[in-house]
């Protein structure tokens, strides 16, 4: 990529573009104003604002307990230190299914109030009025099926989606209601590789996969989690990049026995 790509803002007509002409987009999340700087200098084409934010920050076990305020503030977070990036805001739980007004609310604000250029929902049919009316508003939607995390109660368990032929071809119909809808792009999670390219092919809107193979427009990960910070998460489409869980832990107990000992701080280290 040249110093100019690298610098020029990614907005959701130039992830159409890099579509277009086969360019791969790479998608990250963070939740704080430090990773994202360090995301957004590493030229990181979109930073997802999850609501992964309640397992990898907050300790909860699924997505569901992540309010509207609390993205709101992580977004906030993110948005101050992102120059280049698009940066995109999952809207939470119970902010959008069943009711347009209340999901029109939330992404107004969520754009107001965190700078973000996108919001990204759950679902496809079932959320289509919501989908219509937010960008119908002029806000920028991404889609996101298969796996869908908000919904984990409802199907009781993270295992691959759309494997049996009425849900694969469910999600090829959502796919293409969303893209008729306005979406920008789609994520596509926990799918079979080769119904995840099809879904890319047929679709002229990116579509950016986490578990969905190798076949599609760009690929997503949780931070966290490629970074080896979280390592109780270990699924088979996650690549760790680093360890970062034993070199924090080792720089911790260094520190820690330094003050014990008193060798921190040291005569250069005072005033």
């Amino acid at each position: 990529m040249s110093t100019e790509g690298m610098l020029r803002p990614v907005t959701t007509l130039r992830l159409t573009e890099m579509k277009q002409r086969g360019e791969k987009i790479s998608m990250l999340t963070a939740y704080d104003y430090s990773m994202a700087k360090i995301l957004d200098h590493a030229g990181i084409d979109v930073i997802l604002v999850g609501d992964s934010a309640a397992n990898v920050v907050a300790g909860y076990e699924t997505t569901v307990p992540m309010t509207l305020d609390k993205m709101i503030y992580h977004a906030q977070s993110v948005t101050r230190a992102v120059e280049r990036a698009l940066v995109v805001v999952d809207m939470p739980f119970g902010t959008y299914q069943g009711n347009w007004k209340e999901a029109l609310s939330s992404a107004v604000r969520i754009m107001k109030e965190t700078e973000a250029e996108a919001v990204k929902l759950e679902g496809g049919r079932e959320i289509l009025e919501s989908v219509d009316r937010i960008i119908s508003a002029g806000i920028p939607v991404m889609g996101h099926l298969g796996l869908t995390p908000q919904s984990i109660h409802k199907y009781g368990t993270y295992a691959v989606r759309a494997k049996e032929e009425h849900e694969a071809k469910k999600l090829i119909e959502d796919a293409r209601l969303l893209e008729q809808a306005g979406c920008f792009g789609i994520v596509l999670e926990k799918i079979p590789a080769q119904l995840a390219g099809r879904v890319a092919r047929e679709l002229t809107i990116p579509v950016i996969g986490i578990g969905a193979g190798r076949y599609v427009d760009g690929q997503v990960l949780v931070a966290h989690d490629m970074l080896g910070i979280n390592n109780d998460f270990s699924p088979r489409f996650l690549r760790r990049y680093a360890n970062l869980a034993e070199i924090m832990a080792n720089a911790f107990s260094s520190y820690v026995q330094d003050v014990k000992s008193g060798s921190f701080p040291s005569e250069d280290e005072q005033y």
